[in-house]
């Protein structure tokens, strides 16, 4: 039970009044379940929800239709609450039901929680607009609608055209299986599409003459995977052929592609592989008498943990609390969680530091994971070998992130487990508690603004003088890759 007049059940209060609008909110985005840079309704509701509390809406942030700014208030400090709203393609999975039930064969779904981290980030920006004006605290509050992080670094273009040149901290979070900050750094990786150009011709009349790209592109592959011998450790290769040619074997297949992710700890490695992967890619195109096109699509940076925001939000976390969940709740949870592999329920982070053991031992017999993981700053020590554009924003804005729990535990993102549990109650309660922390964090950050100034000086010793530069070339622009979506964030 929250101290009555406190900051926290202010803010609480703000949002509970609400719960049923953003709850609707959420659930409408989960039924667009619209992809990147596709997510024209999400969009448009998340604005229509914020112009409706008087906040003013820049749009077509980044040269991206579906990226936007609302703010309300003037003057500094400005804080930035970021939102997301894409979902994927291929996991389309109805909601609430326990077995795997597509409603559309190969439509798309809401498998990373966007639907929640969108609408969450949507109610810490109206709570703490609803605290500044009544309190009278100067400063601005921004709602950042961010599309295309799955495939598209949204955010990344959106840092590259300055949106974040004027923003003191940025706030954000993420659906999970658990209760935390989310310390830890993340891979930076490049996108890129190879398309190889060949020769048709009859493959048993005439073999000779012709050139084939898919050749070239199995071989590029081939290449690419004894390379994976050469780089460190860390670093990720994946790839998937988006033209194949063809369906028929007697034709010599005159083009293919394949579609390439990169990821490194650092971005200097990224493009560093990036360019051997070219290599690899002319070499094919030589040994098939082929030639090859490089399509760069996108690429994000690494993120940067803040310490100090980090603990500020967690001693926020501390006085909301985590999600309080029922019989119903539970009941459902272990229906899901019967559904995963034993490699599912034991991959989380947690075994890594010896603070989590204790707390992921008491929590073994929950379906819903129902403490709050204490912080501890070894988390910032520590690489999730996945990848956000929340790292652009992280290099140059101090910026931290929390997780609430959103799903059954073990529960993997991008799965169907995911989709099937992102209209419910149980990610309903973990969404509502995530805008009551942000809020509560970024009000406390207004009213004491000299920890912005910490978390900044923080920033600078981070990047030891190194200067952030975008990792998508200024020539390069979002697409939308109407045949060729692949979602691989």
């Amino acid at each position: 039970m929250l101290q009555e007049n406190t900051i926290e059940a202010k803010i609480s209060d703000y949002i509970d009044r609400k719960r049923d609008t953003y709850i609707q909110i959420s659930d409408e985005i989960w039924n667009y379940a619209e992809i990147r840079f596709q997510e024209h309704q999400s969009a448009n509701l998340l604005k229509q929800a914020l112009i409706q509390e008087q906040f003013t809406i820049e749009e077509n942030i980044g040269q991206m239709e579906t990226a936007f700014i609302g703010s309300w208030g003037q003057g500094k400090p400005v804080i930035a609450i970021l939102g997301e709203y894409d979902a994927l393609s291929g996991l389309s999975q109805q909601g609430g039901v326990a077995q795997q039930n597509p409603i559309e064969v190969n439509g798309n779904g809401h498998g990373c929680g966007h639907n929640l981290l969108g609408t969450g980030s949507l109610a810490a920006a109206i709570a703490t607009k609803q605290y500044m004006e009544e309190h009278q605290l100067s400063g601005t509050i921004r709602y950042y609608g961010c599309p295309a992080e799955e495939g598209g670094s949204g955010k990344t273009f959106m840092v590259r055209a300055g949106a974040f040149d004027d923003v003191d901290i940025a706030l954000c979070w993420h659906p999970a299986d658990m209760n935390g900050i989310m310390g830890v750094g993340t891979l930076a990786n490049i996108q890129a599409t190879f398309k190889f150009k060949g020769r048709a011709s009859h493959a048993a009349v005439a073999p000779h003459l012709g050139r084939s790209a898919l050749d070239a592109v199995e071989l590029m592959n081939v290449g690419s995977n004894f390379l994976r011998e050469h780089i460190i450790p860390e670093a990720r290769l994946h790839y998937a052929i988006t033209n194949s040619g063809g369906i028929s074997p007697n034709i010599v297949q005159s083009e293919a592609s394949v579609l390439y992710l990169i990821r490194a700890p650092k971005t200097t490695q990224t493009q560093e592989i990036y360019e051997r992967i070219i290599d690899i890619a002319k070499g094919a195109a030589l040994m098939t008498s082929t030639d090859v096109e490089v399509i760069f699509e996108k690429a994000c940076s690494n993120v940067i943990p803040n310490d100090t925001v980090q603990q500020i939000m967690y001693n926020q976390f501390e006085q909301m609390g985590v999600p309080e969940f029922d019989d119903v709740d539970n009941e459902f949870a272990q229906k899901i969680r019967d559904t995963l592999s034993e490699h599912d329920k034991n991959s989380s982070i947690l075994g890594k530091l010896p603070a989590y053991r204790t707390i992921e031992a008491s929590q073994k017999n929950n379906a819903l994971f129902s403490a709050l993981l204490p912080y501890d700053q070894n988390l910032m020590r520590l690489t999730m070998p996945g990848s956000t554009d929340v790292g652009d924003v992280s290099w140059v804005v101090p910026t931290a992130q929390i997780v609430t729990s959103c799903h059954a535990r073990g529960t993997q993102l991008h799965s169907w487990q995911a989709v099937a549990t992102g209209n419910t109650p149980i990610a309903h309660k973990g969404m509502l508690q995530a805008g009551k922390v942000i809020a509560s964090t970024a009000v406390y950050l207004f009213e004491n603004p000299d920890q912005i100034m910490i978390a900044q000086q923080e920033l600078k010793e981070a990047l030891s003088g190194e200067v952030y530069e975008s990792p998508i070339p200024q020539d390069v622009l979002p697409s939308i890759l109407k045949n060729q979506i692949t979602d691989v964030d």
